[in-house]
């Protein structure tokens, strides 16, 4: 409802611009003699607009009276000193510049609501999706929800639950070595690795895909832990042995941490997180 009466009041400002616009023309094709002063006028006048447009409402508004100050006084020397007559020329541009600007600024302030609502939504929208558009993979909001649920039953039922980290080697220089548009396409390939090397009611996450960095919550001790490790680094090298390095002209390295969930220590899936991070620092 807020969206639709944003978009109306901009379609009105931005009609009453061109309306306003279109009397100063008919404006100044009825007043011939001082053709070259409304042409100036209506310049500054536009300018001032545009001011405002850029800017804000208040400097636009100074701007104006500052106009509206230089007119005035103009007016008032070819009064005072020429002996002309006020006539409708000179109350028709100090109504219409001011005019004009306010419009305008109506125009834009609409249209910057309109702006942050459709960032807000793109954020609202961006933080309720559990999935990666690119990989299809179950994001950090997921691992949150899921952690939860898994920590419970692995406390309930005395299940051991891991979590590892895996995380790209030097990802912020291999991404300047990858072009642009094949880097979603190797963050992918990397997953696809991860995945295979689990079983079916292991599951796998896209913690961070600008850091290139991966969850997996498996339901195993440390020591199953570290044959699901073993398994992708035995992967990560037949991967680079035959397609990545002739793919993307680089050779992947991992890091892997893991921590085993203990109810006592780990509060909340993120310090959950936070501590198989930790690990990644033992794993040179």
């Amino acid at each position: 409802m807020r969206r639709n009466r944003s978009g109306l009041v901009s379609d009105i400002a931005l009609l009453s611009f061109l309306v306003l616009l279109y009397i100063c023309i008919v404006f100044i094709s009825g007043t011939p003699d001082d053709y070259i002063q409304n042409i100036i006028i209506l310049n500054v006048a536009f300018i001032l607009a545009v001011v405002t447009y850029f800017t804000t409402v208040t400097a636009g508004l100074v701007l104006n009276l500052v106009f509206i100050f230089a007119y005035g006084f103009y007016t008032m020397y070819k009064t005072i000193s020429l002996g002309e007559t006020i006539g409708l020329n000179t109350y028709f541009w100090l109504i219409m510049t001011p005019l004009l600007t306010v419009v305008l600024w109506i125009f834009t302030l609409s249209n910057r609501e309109l702006q942050a609502e459709n960032q807000r939504l793109e954020k609202k929208t961006a933080n309720m999706a559990i999935v990666d558009e690119n990989t299809d993979l179950r994001n950090s909001i997921s691992f949150q929800k899921d952690a939860t649920l898994f920590t419970g039953i692995s406390t309930r039922y005395q299940i051991p639950l891991t979590l590892l980290v895996v995380k790209v080697k030097y990802w912020n220089e291999i991404r300047r070595i990858i072009p642009e548009d094949k880097l979603a396409e190797a963050i992918h390939d990397v997953s696809q690795l991860s995945q295979a090397s689990i079983r079916t009611n292991d599951a796998l996450y896209l913690l961070d895909k600008d850091d290139a960095t991966w969850g997996l919550l498996l339901f195993t001790d440390s020591d199953g832990a570290k044959i699901v490790i073993e398994r992708i680094k035995l992967k990560l090298q037949e991967l680079n042995d035959t397609e990545f390095v002739k793919k993307y002209k680089v050779s992947l390295g991992l890091k892997i941490g893991a921590v085993q969930y203990q109810s006592g220590t780990i509060e909340n899936p993120l310090d959950f997180i936070v501590q198989a991070k930790k690990q990644l620092e033992y794993d040179v």
